[in-house]
């Protein structure tokens, strides 16, 4: 059971799709995609979510290629709300660029920013910044040493492998949060969660298929590796993100939903080989266990809560945004989290975990 000083965080992921594959669909331009993007962070923040997360894409489909420049457009027309990345791919970007950036929404925020680092999913960004994909493992290696350099002294000499080396150097502005918050994404690699425990660094699994619960070796790994380097497990922060959709009835969010994701699944199983994706798969992943979160609040609070109870989670990620939903639909799906799942969600681990 999860440990109950530990407040549960939910918030929106998106990589925000510009081009809907689904045959009913109307193609959203990439400035109209970002613009929306901004409506729906303020939105999140007035409905009381904790965080919102952009994923750094360098495709067509996608806007999300500045994570950073998004989430500082919407830091001053909003109060509390977290802004992160979700995720920069840290292992075909600079480090320095990546602290600048994220210290600079951290100012504009007042101390709301995050980086969540990952080695990426999509390759796009390594031929298209000159680095070599022999080079994936050791390259997020090198730049996430440097990265947590950066954020822990001001000045920074350090040399590697793949970057020129740094020389006693300032890298500025510094963030108002001292250290900024870097999270390390995987997703479900048993040796990222080893790097995440033993660095003590908080961690999020992206968990798109299968059973959620399957993920619970993988959290016990990562504590364990934390514990061996000396961090206290009890503090760490573990976070998942799923896909899902929430509408006023269960049967209409499964209606609404099924043809993006059919469409969107269908155009990245060609790329990757995978088989067709059927309304069965669909069915079967929205069920109770599965890893699909579609329904209705009180049906997706309630997987919510399964997930915090199988894995400790402290957050937790509803990615809504796939196969280029509409506006209007993302908008409501939000409004929806904030106001009616989250107070589920919060009650009922208050009740489940003993007052919290």
């Amino acid at each position: 059971m999860a440990d109950t000083t530990k407040k549960m965080e939910i918030g929106i992921s998106t990589f925000l799709e510009a081009s809907p594959h689904s045959p009913a669909g109307t193609p959203v331009s990439h400035a109209e995609r970002l613009r929306n993007a901004v409506e729906e962070i303020v939105l999140a923040d007035q409905v009381g979510l904790d965080v919102y997360g952009i994923g750094e894409h360098h495709r067509a489909d996608y806007a999300g290629t500045a994570p950073a420049v998004v989430l500082a457009a919407a830091a001053t027309r909003t109060k509390r709300i977290r802004l992160t990345s979700a995720v920069t791919v840290l292992s075909s970007d600079d480090p320095v660029r990546v602290y600048e950036s994220f210290s600079t929404l951290d100012g504009l925020s007042d101390g709301r920013a995050e980086i969540m680092a990952g080695r990426g999913s999509f390759i796009e960004s390594f031929p298209l910044f000159g680095y070599s994909l022999d080079h994936y493992d050791e390259l997020f290696e090198e730049k996430l040493e440097l990265l947590l350099q950066i954020r822990k002294t001001e000045k920074v000499t350090w040399r590697g492998g793949h970057r020129p080396a740094i020389r006693n150097l300032g890298v500025y502005p510094r963030s108002v949060q001292d250290p900024l918050p870097v999270w390390i994404a995987t997703g479900g690699n048993p040796e990222s969660a080893v790097r995440a425990g033993t660095l003590g660094l908080p961690v999020v699994f992206a968990i798109i298929g299968g059973m959620p619960e399957r993920f619970a070796p993988l959290v016990e790994l990562y504590k364990k590796a934390a514990a061996q380097a000396g961090h206290d497990p009890a503090r760490l922060q573990i976070a998942t993100h799923s896909h899902g959709f929430i509408s006023d009835t269960t049967e209409q969010a499964a209606e609404q939903f099924f043809p993006h994701t059919q469409a969107q699944m269908n155009t990245i199983g060609r790329e990757r080989g995978w088989p067709p994706y059927d309304r069965a798969a669909f069915d079967a992943a929205r069920s109770l266990r599965g890893a699909l979160y579609v329904g209705d609040p009180e049906y997706v609070a309630e997987k919510i809560v399964l997930l915090r109870k199988n894995l400790g989670l402290t957050r937790f990620f509803l990615h809504v945004d796939f196969g280029a939903l509409p506006h209007r639909d993302l908008l409501r799906a939000i409004e929806l989290l904030g106001t009616r799942v989250a107070p589920i969600v919060h009650k009922e681990i208050a009740r489940m975990e003993g007052g919290q």
